[in-house]
């Protein structure tokens, strides 16, 4: 299943949460060799885990990580913004009606499945947070992934060439998207909106259109 959870929220899920940053560190450090920082428990974490974002996680049988997706308003410290300007001419990617999604990482035995739940989990944050866009940088495996999933990005600039080319793009999400994405995960809209609700029981929407604790 999909749970959505934001980061001062992962105590509550140790196992999830233990699984998913290691899971990070094989992903970013070792199969891909990106210069990321791995911690003394084998977890691959950075300053951007330490704004609260909101996760989305897909939760295998066993309680473990198989898969995941970080988002941050753009309003606030992104990744884009602060190391990626160069690829928007030095313009500032930032509306309350766009999240940054950075940090979609699979586990090494996740099945075909993950990847379509993260980006049905994608679609559900987009209609309940009242987004326009979704912003991230990707490279050449993530655009191929992507074009998988039907949900090509509109390419706002890019740099490189070949395995080295890196770019930044904006994804929308529209009601068509929803079935096929729901075909390869195997449940009902109803399902996948009940996972939503049941993981923000207890919050409710706040003014900036996020979520916020209920009183």
């Amino acid at each position: 299943m999909l749970r959505y959870i934001y980061a001062e929220d992962l105590h509550r899920f140790p196992r999830l949460r233990d699984t998913m940053f290691r899971d990070r560190a094989e992903q970013f450090k070792k199969r891909l060799g990106w210069a990321v920082s791995v911690n003394e428990a084998g977890e691959e974490r950075d300053e951007y885990d330490d704004l609260n974002p909101l996760y989305v996680i897909w939760e295998d049988a066993h309680g473990n990580h198989g898969g995941s997706m970080r988002f941050l308003p753009t309003v606030g410290d992104t990744m884009v913004n602060d190391h990626f300007s160069h690829l928007t001419d030095g313009v500032r990617i930032e509306s309350p009606l766009i999240w940054e999604c950075t940090r979609f990482c699979l586990s090494p035995g996740a099945d075909r499945r993950v990847s379509a739940a993260l980006a049905l989990g994608a679609g559900e944050l987009m209609e309940a947070y009242h987004l326009e866009h979704f912003v991230g940088v990707f490279d050449p495996r993530m655009e191929r992934i992507y074009r998988l999933m039907g949900l090509e990005p509109e390419v706002i600039g890019t740099d490189g060439e070949g395995k080295e080319k890196i770019g930044v793009g904006l994804w929308a999400m529209n009601e068509a998207a929803f079935a096929p994405t729901l075909k390869r995960v195997g449940i009902t809209r109803d399902v996948s909106r009940g996972w939503l609700r049941y993981s923000m029981s207890g919050r409710t929407m706040s003014p900036n259109g996020g979520l916020a604790e209920s009183a």
